[in-house]
């Protein structure tokens, strides 16, 4: 056994920036336990090396959902990073904030403090932003984080943006400035070309102070209690015996949506009648642990391409060799690309205050075109892709055995509620329109998927059941809130009804952030480490 004043489980998005910040000011230790192992994988450091990680069971916790009665009966695939950095060490590495009037919701739901106004000094200083940096009343200039524009953008992305300004949907200056509707191109999380992880920003500076340690490959088995205070974690390292790290003061969690309800239920705090299910005593019985899973769910639109190139073809044979030459020597061009590379903010019905879709373009297309696919086309192509910015549909994360090496039932519900699945078709629809629109009609040689034979509403939607998948964004599971079913006290991030139990990390967010969750997650844990030092 050892003791520290701080165990933080898990070194992903949040718990990087944990180890960074309680450790700052030298008066406390820290422990930071992580169930996987470095991030040497060279594919990770690359950016456009997301195709390599996002699926390698070596980097990945290699999760699946439970069959989706909304879509077909589908499971999909589920990713989330093993690793130092976690998530963000195999993710597209875009930075995405989110609307204002996202955070301004979660302080009208009970969550006092978490407004725009609120938020925003933390999302200023996690950032350093490059290119140019943007409004200084809302970009940082000196964190950890290096936020940079793309340093090679593809004419196929700017065909796009026209095209968007010509059905009415213009550019739109800064998407990261609480204010999102309109087209850009997405801005990325590296630095001099290489990704930028929670790691590289936060964990490896804390690393060099004295009252920091990280334990990898080690799996936490169980929230340690005397009476209702949490005092340590039990762990088994890889191969080993259980071991336990004892905390002075708090137990961090910050193994995110999936890990963080897990760990919570197999140590006896949630929802009674689960717990009783899978063997486990009812330490504390807490209904909304593992409740109110949410995740955005992405259908795409592709097409071949004709009078320009693509990244299809840029990505084998000797053209791949001189991209690697290129990047070796520049440290631009094709690999140091992201999923997304132009996107979009619209609303796809009128009335609506702010918009509702997210929209994402790459000047390339995958084989067959589904997702879950990482391989490109041989032809040139492009894909046009969308998401719901705040679904309604939200489903769960349970538990199947006290055994933490059991993989939990994992069910988004995924197109549950009508409202998501009509915002889907309006947006597919709108995305083939944008293909029949100039300049970007001029490039397009034929819409190879879902292609011509789809028309009605009912077959745009029949596309997003039988082809749709995660956009890897899984929150909420464990909610700020004061009412019955929230599971963190917004003021001190503390577990509802515990002392000495602390999270920070995407499962906190009450509702859907509009956008990638990178950013949201990586500010929840600047404002929690203020929180819980203050306390």
């Amino acid at each position: 056994m050892e003791e520290f004043d701080y165990v933080v489980v898990g070194a992903g998005a949040a718990g990087c920036v944990m180890a960074y910040r309680l450790s700052a000011n030298g008066k406390y230790s820290v422990a930071v336990l992580e169930a996987g192992g470095p991030d040497r994988n060279i594919f990770i450091k690359i950016p456009a090396g997301f195709n390599k990680t996002v699926y390698d069971p070596k980097l990945n916790w290699g999760y699946e959902t439970a069959p989706g009665p909304h879509i077909d009966n589908r499971r999909i695939p589920f990713p989330r990073g093993k690793v130092l950095g976690g998530s963000g060490s195999i993710n597209g590495h875009l930075y995405v904030r989110g609307q204002s009037a996202d955070y301004d919701m979660w302080a009208q739901l009970g969550c006092r403090g978490w407004s725009w106004d609120d938020v925003l000094p933390y999302f200023k200083r996690a950032e350093t932003r490059g290119n140019g940096g943007g409004d200084p009343s809302v970009r940082g200039t000196d964190g950890p984080l290096n936020i940079q524009d793309q340093r090679d953008p593809h004419p196929l992305s700017d065909a796009y943006m026209a095209a968007n300004a010509a059905l009415g949907l213009k550019h739109t200056p800064d998407y990261n400035s609480g204010n999102q509707e309109g087209t850009f191109l997405y801005q990325q999380m590296m630095k001099d070309g290489r990704r930028w992880s929670p790691a590289d920003a936060y964990l490896r500076p804390a690393l060099t102070r004295p009252n920091v340690k990280l334990v990898q490959r080690a799996l936490a088995e169980r929230i340690l209690f005397e009476g209702k205070r949490a005092v340590g974690i039990r762990y088994r390292p890889d191969g080993g015996e259980p071991m336990v790290l004892r905390a002075r003061r708090d137990v961090v969690l910050c193994g995110g949506s999936i890990n963080t309800p897990q760990l919570l239920q197999i140590s006896g705090v949630g929802d009674a009648e689960w717990l009783r299910d899978i063997g486990v005593e009812v330490l504390h019985a807490l209904p909304g642990v593992g409740k109110n899973l949410r995740d955005h769910y992405a259908t795409r639109v592709s097409a071949l391409v004709k009078g320009t190139g693509s990244l299809n073809e840029r990505s084998r044979g000797l053209r791949l060799v001189g991209e690697v030459l290129r990047y070796a020597i520049t440290r631009k061009g094709l690999l140091t690309s992201s999923p997304s590379h132009a996107g979009g903010y619209m609303k796809t019905r009128e009335g609506l205050e702010t918009p509702d879709m997210q929209l994402y373009f790459a000047p390339a297309s995958y084989a067959a075109g589904a997702y879950g696919v990482t391989d490109l086309d041989t032809r040139p192509g492009m894909t046009l892709g969308c998401s719901q910015l705040r679904p309604e549909s939200k489903g769960w994360l349970k538990a199947l055995s006290a055994d933490p090496r059991v993989k939990p039932e994992i069910q988004p519900n995924y197109l549950a509620d009508q409202m998501d699945r009509d915002a889907l078709v309006a947006a597919m629809k709108y995305m083939r329109q944008l293909l029949h629109t100039k300049p970007l009609a001029d490039f397009v040689l034929e819409e190879n998927f879902p292609g011509p034979a789809v028309q009605t509403d009912e077959e745009w939607l029949a596309h997003a059941r039988a082809t749709g998948s995660t956009t890897y964004h899984p929150i909420g599971s464990c909610r700020l809130g004061t009412d019955p079913m929230a599971v963190i006290d917004p003021l001190s991030m503390r577990v509802h009804g515990l002392d000495g139990l602390r999270i920070a990390d995407a499962s906190a967010m009450p509702t859907m952030v509009s956008g990638n969750t990178y950013a949201a997650t990586n500010m929840i844990a600047e404002k929690a480490s203020d929180l819980i030092l203050a306390a």
